[in-house]
């Protein structure tokens, strides 16, 4: 079940404004999560967003569109993004099987998220260190359900490395230069 380029999506839910704030560790998810969407935005992966009532709750965090192409960003009333009839035609149609989830709040909007696709045969891998709640034992919580009915959690390397699959490319050379070195120079080394 390794991710592949052409089938795969990277749907980040409820990354907004308002709701960012409060999230334990939001700063660090949106984080991740911006590192991948520029790791999928250069490899021609698609990138949907999701708004649960953005009038509310403010549209998508700008820290997560830095210096980004603009995503597909879908506004929804349903907790669980499947629910809402012109995202789900829209996946469909788009023939990608695997979707690279995170979000916001864990346990609500992502974990429903996830529990739809999951129910239409979708393969759904739960990018853990991108996906959170206000309170971090309800994210914990969430990843363990939905990989108890399928989804697999997965960090954000291992999804920019299956995504490259290889090094001897262009598409490596020019990921690794602006992705992958910078954020291995910044890793701690502990020996």
């Amino acid at each position: 079940m390794r991710l592949q380029r052409d089938k795969s999506l990277l749907l980040m839910v409820d990354f907004q404004a308002g709701l960012v704030p409060v999230i334990d560790g939001g700063d660090q998810a949106i984080a991740e999560a911006h590192w991948l969407y520029g790791v999928a935005d250069a490899l021609g992966i698609p990138v949907w967003l999701t708004e649960q009532m953005p009038e509310k709750l403010g549209g998508t965090a700008p820290a997560l569109l830095e210096a980004r192409q603009a995503p597909t960003i879908w506004q929804k009333q349903h907790f669980g993004a499947m629910e809402e009839t012109a995202f789900r035609e829209a996946l469909s149609a788009s023939g990608r099987q695997q979707v690279v989830l995170c979000g916001t709040e864990a346990h609500i909007c992502v974990l429903q998220t996830a529990l739809g696709l999951l129910e239409e045969g979708y393969a759904v891998y739960w990018l853990t260190e991108a996906t959170a709640s206000r309170r971090a034992e309800e994210a914990v919580l969430a990843r363990e359900r939905a990989c108890a009915l399928g989804a697999q959690a997965v960090s954000a390397d291992m999804v920019a490395y299956e995504w490259l699959h290889r090094c001897d490319t262009a598409s490596f050379s020019a990921v690794h230069r602006q992705f992958l070195k910078p954020r291995a120079d910044r890793t701690v080394r502990f020996f």
